[in-house]
């Protein structure tokens, strides 16, 4: 981050451009940048958590693994929100992994610092808890899509969310790492990839993905991803990139 104004880039965060600016820049000294790398493992399971991320332009994927070694995404973090809620929530570990999906930077607190600062409630313990509220059903619609929808929506879900939390339209990221984080075989996603291709929604090169029609792909998704656009724009009232 070179930013001549640091608390531009922290800005980049929606969750920390939402708290008052008192609160911002109480934060801001504490507020160390780090670049995160498409497939870092930022927490593992059981493991204490030592920090919370706020990331800006880098997406990370909260996971579970299985016992055989399968993973399924149930949660994107973002731009618009925090990796680590179990720090306030009462618990210092979680039973599932956060590994990044996108490389980029993040804002990173000490576990001590966010715990305390979420103590003095105020404006940045109700921006959590509504972000936290936000998250819930995410991963609750997640759960529904995956159950009840084709991998075909499921996809166009998935990058619909992930535009959300992207400055650009692009997203380099390969089939098989998609195909990890829906928990389907890789041979449904290059099917489904296919069909938005041939639509001229998205095009395709190697390990790059760039949206062509987000209107379109909006029409082709199923209403998950609307539903939890809307309670997330109710809560946060984050504006529409």
């Amino acid at each position: 981050m070179t930013h001549a104004d640091p608390s531009a880039q922290v800005r980049h965060n929606k969750l920390l451009a939402a708290l008052p600016d008192c609160e911002r820049e109480r934060l801001q000294p504490s507020l160390q940048p780090v670049f995160l790398k498409q497939g870092q493992v930022l927490y593992e399971p059981g493991v204490k958590l030592k920090y919370a991320y706020f990331p800006t332009s880098a997406i990370v994927s909260d996971e579970y693994l299985t016992a055989d070694g399968a993973s399924a995404e149930f949660a994107i973090v973002g731009n618009g929100g925090l990796v680590g809620i179990a720090l306030f929530m009462g618990g210092d570990s979680r039973p599932n992994r956060a590994i990044v999906e996108m490389q980029g930077w993040a804002w990173r607190l000490t576990s001590d610092l966010l715990t305390k600062e979420f103590a003095r409630g105020g404006a940045l313990q109700h921006v959590m808890l509504l972000y936290t509220q936000a998250l819930i059903t995410l991963t609750g619609q997640t759960v529904v899509c995956n159950r009840h929808h084709s991998v075909d929506q499921q996809l166009c879900r998935w990058l619909l969310l992930v535009l959300d939390r992207l400055p650009s339209s692009e997203l380099t990221i390969t089939q098989d790492l998609i195909a990890n984080m829906l928990g389907v075989r890789r041979e449904s996603v290059t099917g489904a990839v296919r069909k938005l291709q041939k639509l001229g929604v998205i095009s395709h090169s190697r390990g790059h993905i760039t949206v062509l029609d987000r209107p379109a792909l909006e029409r082709l998704c199923c209403e998950c991803y609307a539903v939890v656009r809307k309670e997330t724009d109710r809560l946060l009232e984050f504006p529409h990139q």
